[in-house]
């Protein structure tokens, strides 16, 4: 973990590390478009994370293929040669699905390019996740979720875990958080004794359940645990990039949080919130 600050008055300082390209098959906008809409809202850089390429058609109506991997290398790439004549940054990260066994395709997976961060992520929703764990007891695959989060993070694959009470939206009508909360403090025990961080996603607030990913009674709970949180707005068009970073920040300062994380090169930096909200402020249009 690096504690990170302003250089001086002259710069942004955060990164939306959340978005995604065409190749996933439901987003649209090119890398290029999301960069302008980040510098326009005062972010550093954005981090592309496009969903994961998986083996043998696993999840294939929402991904990238196997061999489509280089051609989204290539669009970041791309990206961040567009922007290098100013003071903007697009970094290449990836949003990993987690599922059991896939540990040894996701290892030789992160290996094949310089990530600079590395997205966790249990979609509850794919065929194949429904197919293994839905019997038709609704908290108990919302239990079996929380314990693949926890096993998520102990795999050691990713260096944060994105939207984590996604699961939400599943049983809209039945959700009650009291009701999950010891197996949510179980698997956020799980999670802090790994180090890895948490998202904020911003997303959520258009989901069934419109409030963020996760709400304020697990960020709260991460709060007490010491769990660091990225932001990520999880963009699938342009405009949404670094949208509502500021009730985010302000959702973090409200559930115990003084900092604010991002990663460079797979290292965690650190950053106060009140620097970041300055920032934003300063740069944001």
């Amino acid at each position: 973990m690096v504690r990170a600050t302003m250089a001086d008055d002259s710069s942004p300082i955060y990164f939306d590390s959340h978005m995604h390209t065409p190749l996933c098959k439901h987003a649209i906008g090119e890398p290029e478009e999301y960069a302008e809409v980040g510098k326009a809202r005062g972010l550093k850089g954005i981090i592309m994370t496009c969903h994961s390429p998986m083996p043998n058609g696993f999840s294939h109506a929402v991904r990238m293929a196997p061999s489509q991997f280089e051609d989204y290398v290539s669009l970041v790439e791309r990206a961040a040669e567009a922007v290098s004549d100013t003071d903007f940054e697009v970094k290449l990260g990836l949003e990993s699905d987690w599922f059991p066994g896939m540990e040894d395709w996701l290892k030789e997976l992160h290996q094949r390019a310089d990530f600079h961060y590395i997205l966790g992520s249990v979609h509850y929703h794919i065929p194949e996740y429904r197919e293994e764990f839905w019997d038709g007891d609704a908290l108990g695959f919302q239990r079996r979720y929380f314990e693949h989060l926890a096993e998520a993070a102990e795999s050691g694959l990713f260096d944060s875990l994105s939207h984590p009470d996604l699961v939400k939206n599943a049983f809209p009508d039945t959700w009650d958080f009291s009701v999950i909360a010891d197996t949510v403090k179980e698997s956020l025990d799980r999670i802090a004794a790994t180090g890895m961080a948490m998202e904020l996603n911003t997303s959520g607030i258009h989901k069934t359940i419109p409030e963020m990913n996760p709400g304020i009674e697990m960020l709260t709970l991460m709060a007490e645990r010491k769990i660091p949180v990225v932001l990520g707005s999880d963009s699938h068009q342009p405009q949404r990039v670094g949208a509502q970073f500021d009730f985010a920040l302000d959702l973090l300062k409200n559930a115990g949080y003084s900092d604010v994380a991002y990663f460079h090169e797979r290292k965690r930096q650190d950053v106060p919130i009140a620097t970041v909200l300055d920032s934003l402020e300063m740069w944001g249009k």
